[in-house]
């Protein structure tokens, strides 16, 4: 947990845009990462082994994992 919020709301924060990103709100910025796996219920050795699945920045979908 402590990671995940390291590269979200306090990366938001450090640029003072926490307004606009860094939480999952309504009306706010979501540039998002989806994953084959939950890395907060995986065991963290594991945690190398998740796989990108797809990469969404400002509404569009700049990487998408074959097959998927």
């Amino acid at each position: 947990y402590q990671a995940m919020r390291a590269i979200t709301f306090n990366g938001a924060y450090q640029y003072g845009e926490e307004a606009d990103k860094g939480t999952l709100e309504a009306g706010k910025l979501a540039d998002l990462v989806v994953l084959d796996r939950n890395p907060l219920a995986v065991d963290p050795r594991e945690i190398r082994d998740i796989k990108v699945l797809a990469t969404i920045k400002e509404g569009e979908t700049l990487y998408e994992r074959d097959g998927q």
